[in-house]
């Protein structure tokens, strides 16, 4: 009987650039699964133990750590190597207890900043979505595929912290001129500063915000841009 399903390699050339791997070392790598991520703007969890955290050294090796639990994400024990993680996702490493945040740093769409163990509890999520059910609740849903029904108000755009693993709102920020945002995208990606401007899109030309980098101030679409706090972030993101 013939084999059902894509492939779960990729070869190592066509793996997206931020990827911090060895194009030349193997012709292969693994492809993230589909999920809540963009291929394009996610890490498989075991490229992420093996490449760029290092936890290990082989694939079989990842395979291992993630089939006796001993690797976390929000908050959750997680078995497939080829789970896709991304922006904002909390990975805890079990046996060492040392926890990681994937935050946009350098230009780079993904780096793992290593955070304290009281942070691993709580995460950044843009909304990205708001749906009216029944009996006129709102149901919200996040960058990370997660959603919420909550009474809260908000709007597509603002950001939360959630409490992990239960994905609770803890806090609502709100994409507000003055409010200090993180760039997630592009050329200035992990560059943070105020939210000086919120231009309104036009026919050919989509809804930007200018944010004040230092001496200079960019401009981007906003989905190019999470809030991230009022004065300072509110949990550690660079």
């Amino acid at each position: 009987m013939g084999r059902k399903g894509g492939s779960n390699r990729l070869k190592r050339q066509m793996a997206p650039s931020f990827w911090q791997i060895k194009r030349k070392e193997s012709r292969f790598v693994v492809r993230t699964s589909p999920g809540p991520y963009q291929r394009q703007k996610s890490y498989a969890l075991a490229v992420l133990l093996r490449d760029v955290l290092k936890v290990t050294s082989t694939l079989r090796e990842a395979q291992k750590l993630l089939n006796e639990g001993m690797i976390k994400v929000d908050g959750n024990i997680v078995h497939d190597d080829t789970r896709g993680v991304g922006l904002m996702d909390v990975i805890e490493l079990v046996k060492t207890g040392q926890t990681f945040r994937l935050v946009p740093k350098n230009s780079r769409l993904l780096v793992p900043l290593l955070i304290d163990s009281q942070e691993k509890t709580s995460k950044l999520a843009m909304v990205t979505s708001k749906t009216t059910i029944r009996k006129n609740r709102l149901q919200y849903g996040f960058h990370d595929g997660k959603t919420v029904i909550s009474d809260i108000k908000m709007a597509v755009g603002d950001s939360c912290r959630l409490g992990l693993p239960q994905t609770e709102i803890k806090q609502h920020i709100k994409f507000e001129k003055g409010y200090t945002g993180l760039i997630i995208g592009g050329d200035n990606a992990g560059g943070i500063g105020k939210i000086e401007e919120i231009k309104d899109g036009l026919f050919s030309l989509p809804k930007r915000v200018v944010v004040g980098l230092g001496e200079r101030s960019v401009e981007l679409p906003v989905n190019k841009v999470m809030v991230v706090g009022n004065d300072i972030p509110i949990i550690k993101v660079s």
